[in-house]
């Protein structure tokens, strides 16, 4: 018989999740529905810690048993299932913390991307020697080679932007990042003008909230809204002083994207965002 995994992915913790949502669904315990699936309650509370793996097939029947209908759903659970799958971040995994790592891999399988972020670039958007900067400044201080890490893992997550088929990619940026001076004028420079420079991408979107605009609701934390196949899989990042902070609940899912819509409303266009940068660019 298979050991539990210790060390399950997002992706597995995240199915398991989802079957105990449905399992509360329907009213059963853990021990009710451990009898209509044929496992035994250590079992049923193994996968939904995401410890053990679960095919397709048997996500379906364990929808079935706990009278769920929802095909897109129970169809989007499927692509969550399978072997543990290496991706190309596991190379950090004894480098960065579990929480980045997680936050990597939700952020590869997503389908779409929305960002809102008031005092940093968002980290898909931001040059090397910008990164090398923040990285520089956290507390505790890093060692070289620990900023060194940091910055290529981050770099190589910007890879999602440009594969074949890339996710699309809205960024809500407020003017306040843009005019943080994080390294010398050269890399600010440079910075500004790599936003502009992706912002011509089909796939992404950069629009700017100027501080003339006035207030707008946000806490001030960044925000990173990952999208799922169905919107019930999706994933909202919050950046906190203690790492990245993944969230699925369905209510505060849908505060999330409230609060994204009013956030878009008070930005420019992208024409007028991208002459916005030009602007700040000239200045330096």
């Amino acid at each position: 018989m298979p050991q539990p995994n210790p060390l399950p992915t997002a992706r597995r913790r995240r199915l398991g999740v989802e079957l105990r949502r449905l399992r509360e669904r329907a009213d059963l315990s853990a021990t009710q529905a451990a009898a209509l699936v044929g496992a035994t309650q250590s079992r049923v509370s193994n996968i939904e810690a995401g410890r053990y793996g679960v095919s397709a097939d048997r996500v379906r029947t364990i929808a079935r048993h706990y009278d769920c209908t929802d095909e897109p759903l129970i169809d989007a659970l499927t692509t969550l299932t399978g072997e543990r799958r290496r991706g190309w971040w596991e190379e950090y995994r004894d480098i960065l913390s579990p929480r980045v790592l997680d936050l990597t891999e939700v952020e590869h399988h997503a389908t779409a991307l929305r960002v809102a972020h008031v005092i940093n670039i968002p980290g898909l958007l931001q040059t090397p020697d910008h990164a090398r900067t923040l990285f520089n400044h956290t507390v505790p201080t890093l060692k070289p080679h620990e900023i060194e890490h940091r910055v290529s893992h981050r770099i190589k997550r910007q890879e999602i932007l440009h594969r074949e088929q890339p996710p699309p990619y809205t960024a809500i940026i407020h003017e306040a990042a843009l005019r943080m001076h994080f390294g010398d004028r050269a890399t600010v420079h440079a910075q500004l003008h790599h936003l502009n420079e992706i912002s011509e991408l089909n796939h992404v979107t950069i629009t700017v909230i100027p501080f003339e605009n006035g207030p707008f609701h946000t806490s001030g934390q960044g925000i990173d809204y990952f999208h799922g196949p169905v919107q019930q899989l999706d994933t909202v990042q919050l950046d906190t002083d203690h790492g990245a902070e993944l969230i699925d609940s369905p209510a505060q899912l849908e505060r999330y994207r409230l609060i994204l819509d009013r956030t878009a409303q008070a930005a420019l266009p992208p024409p007028n965002s991208r002459d916005f940068i030009s602007q700040l660019a000239q200045d330096l």
